[in-house]
C-alpha cells in the first residue's frame, strides 16, 4: 500500500517573522506610511498574486513587478487583454523548465530585461554590505517608479523551503523592517522581517547555490 503524500493548509510564521495582517503588522504599517517608506506598498498591493506553480515563485513576483510598473507586454493574455502572466516569460528559460525547478537570479534578471525593464542586479557577495543594502530599501521604498526584488533562502528565516523570490513592499526605519510580499501566499502571508535577517538570508542562498 502507498504511503498518503503529505498535505499542507498553510504554515505558521517563525517567530523571526511578523504577520502583515496582526495587530502588530497594522501599527508598523501605519508608522511606516507616516514615514514615507510604503510608496512601492500600492502599486505591488495592487498586483499582489499567488503563483500559479510550486516552483514559480521567481516568474510570480515578475508577473507583479511587471504590472505593477504598467509595462505593457505588447501581446494579448486572454482576448482583448494585454497582460502579463507567468505563462508568457519564456525568453531565457524553458517554461517547462521554470516549472519543475524554479529560475536563477540571473534567469530573473534576464526575464527581467528582455520584458523591457532596467535591472540593476546586486548580489550579497562578501564584498557588499547590509548598510549598503538597507540603502537601496530606503531609496526603492520611497518611490513608485522602481521596485525592488529579493532572492533569498527561507531556510534562514525558519520558513519551510529554501530558495525564493519576493518583492519587497515598504520598510519601516524605526524597526528597520521591510514587508516581503510573499507570492506563495499558500504558505505564508505577507510578513515583516528585519533587514539584517533578510541580508543574512539573501547571502545564505549565494553560499548555498554558489551564485
Amino acid at each position: 500500500m502507498a504511503t498518503p503524500k503529505k498535505e499542507y493548509y498553510r504554515k505558521p510564521l517563525p517567530s523571526s517573522c511578523i504577520d502583515f495582517a496582526s495587530t502588530e503588522g497594522k501599527n508598523i504599517f501605519k508608522e511606516a506610511l507616516n514615514e514615507g517608506t510604503m510608496d512601492c506598498f500600492f502599486i505591488l498591493s495592487s498586483q499582489f498574486r499567488t503563483q500559479d506553480e510550486p516552483a514559480y515563485c521567481g516568474l510570480s513576483t515578475l508577473v507583479m513587478v511587471l504590472n505593477a510598473l504598467s509595462v505593457d507586454p505588447g501581446k494579448v493574455w486572454k482576448a482583448p487583454w494585454r497582460w502579463y502572466h507567468e505563462s508568457m516569460l519564456d525568453c531565457c528559460v524553458p517554461l517547462e523548465v521554470a516549472k519543475k525547478e524554479g529560475i536563477t537570479l540571473f534567469h530573473f534578471s534576464c526575464l527581467a530585461m528582455c520584458n523591457g525593464l532596467d535591472v540593476d542586479m546586486v548580489q550579497a557577495l562578501p564584498t557588499a554590505t547590509v548598510v549598503e543594502f538597507r540603502d537601496v530599501v530606503k531609496r526603492v521604498t520611497q518611490c513608485e517608479s522602481q521596485v525592488l526584488v529579493c532572492s533569498y533562502s527561507r531556510e534562514v528565516l525558519g520558513q519551510m523551503g529554501d530558495g525564493h523570490f519576493s518583492p519587497i513592499g515598504g520598510y519601516h526605519s524605526g524597526r528597520d523592517l521591510v514587508l516581503i510580499f510573499d507570492v506563495a501566499r499558500f504558505k505564508y502571508p505577507p510578513h515583516w522581517v528585519t533587514v539584517d535577517v533578510l541580508w543574512r538570508a539573501m547571502k545564505g542562498l549565494i553560499v548555498d547555490l554558489g551564485q
